[in-house]
């Protein structure tokens, strides 16, 4: 059964026209002739201009229709797919965001935030650059520290060191134009401005200097030599911020130079309390000296004083001498004795009489006086020995203090003992 067969698509065989029951698919050559029909009333044409069969009702069965059926419907799609092209050329900017908008592939304009139209593609087409969003390329690594790029990282400081640098930059753009026409790959050009500025500043930079002390002036240094080359080239960017991540020898000789680490701490603490000893024992030793100066010239001057008045006293006394000889001579022989009686004890002696008081222990006397009670009572028995009268050369031995006073004491009660009975 061809296509064509009015009976293809009924089931039971009847015509599609007749009484049968039509439970089939629906005939296509009635669907596309029932799409012109209503295609030409649409442009105000005839559905039934192109002939068909005695009902009217179109064209009869074939694929042949009119030119004209055909343009217009060809017009309607054309218009229905100018309206879409039209329409394609509106397109929205966000607040953080600009427009630039491109003729045949050259810069025709940049937008502002909002809803914008152009003419459609081919014509015009637009390209929306972010410029708040902050952006962040890796130099010397990708992603984490230990994923490294040693191609990007070793660098060669001033003392011919090698260094091991990770660092990121930061930025943002600045003006939109120039970072999408000016460079063909912004962002690469980034990432070789700020190694060749971080490779100019560790070579003139120590070993000591980049990984300790002088890592947040070289990042500092790093970021205004980066701007500098990228307003150079015209980038349109604006270096935010360099992060130095991570500052190193490489791991060939970690071990080695940790070793050279710790003991030039060593010898800096060696030299911290050195200086602290140094700072504690030179001082006093120096207030030693001072004392033991200031020591000596006052017994320089009490010498040389006391020499000068003794010269001087030995003049005056010699000018005396020379006036009255002998009475000078008794003088110093006076006062002489005078000095040397003066630092002894002393004891008088009656040698030549014949009385009760065989001597007369002066310095006892006088420290009894001074302290009554305070001496000792075997003390009395050391006194010393005098010589008698009859020979100087034998001596006696007092009697005790304590008898002495033990026989006073009986001889007074005996008489008052006496002078009672009478």
């Amino acid at each position: 059964m061809s296509l064509n067969d009015p009976r293809w698509g009924n089931r039971g065989g009847g015509d599609n026209r007749g009484g049968g029951d039509n439970q089939g698919p629906p005939d296509l050559e009635e669907l596309w002739r029932d799409f012109n029909r209503r295609l030409s009333g649409m442009f105000g044409r005839n559905g039934g201009s192109g002939g068909g069969d005695g009902d009217g009702r179109g064209p009869g069965p074939g694929p042949e229709f009119s030119f004209r059926q055909f343009g217009g419907g060809i017009g309607l799609i054309a218009a229905f797919a100018a309206v879409i092209w039209l329409a394609s050329g509106f397109y929205i900017v966000d607040a953080s965001q600009r427009g630039i908008v491109l003729q045949f592939g050259r810069f025709q304009e940049a937008t502002e935030p909002g809803l914008r139209w152009r003419l459609p593609y081919p014509i015009q087409s637009h390209e929306l650059v972010n410029l708040t969003g902050v952006r962040t390329v890796e130099i010397g690594y990708r992603g984490s520290e230990r994923n490294k790029v040693l191609k990007e990282a070793l660098m060669l400081t001033d003392d011919e060191n090698i260094v091991n640098i990770q660092f990121a930059v930061q930025y943002v753009l600045k003006d939109p134009q120039a970072y999408l026409f000016s460079n063909r790959n912004a962002d690469d050009s980034v990432i070789q401005a700020a190694e060749t500025a971080v490779r100019e500043i560790v070579g003139k930079s120590k070993m000591d200097f980049v990984l300790y002390e002088g890592r947040e002036q070289v990042a500092a240094n790093a970021q205004k030599l980066t701007q500098e080359i990228l307003d150079r080239y015209s980038t349109g960017i604006q270096v935010s911020k360099v992060t130095m991540q991570n500052a190193q020898p490489p791991e060939q000789v970690q071990a080695a130079f940790d070793d050279a680490v710790k003991a030039g701490q060593d010898r800096e603490r060696q030299k911290n309390e050195g200086q602290a000893y140094a700072n504690d024992v030179i001082p006093r030793a120096r207030g030693a000296a001072s004392r033991l100066l200031e020591e000596a010239d006052a017994y320089k001057g009490r010498v040389v004083a006391q020499a000068e008045g003794d010269a001087s006293r030995f003049k005056q006394v010699y000018a005396e001498y020379a006036k009255a000889p002998e009475v000078t001579r008794q003088r110093l022989y006076l006062d002489t004795m005078q000095q040397i009686l003066s630092n002894t004890s002393k004891v008088m002696v009656d040698a030549k009489g014949n009385g009760n008081l065989l001597y007369l222990p002066l310095d006892k006397l006088m420290q009894a006086t001074a302290a009554p009670g305070a001496a000792p009572a075997g003390e009395a028995a050391q006194l010393p020995r005098a010589a008698t009268p009859a020979a100087a050369d034998n001596t006696i031995t007092p009697p005790r203090a304590d008898a002495l006073s033990g026989e006073s004491r009986t001889r007074e009660t005996t008489r008052n003992r006496e002078r009672g009975e009478r």
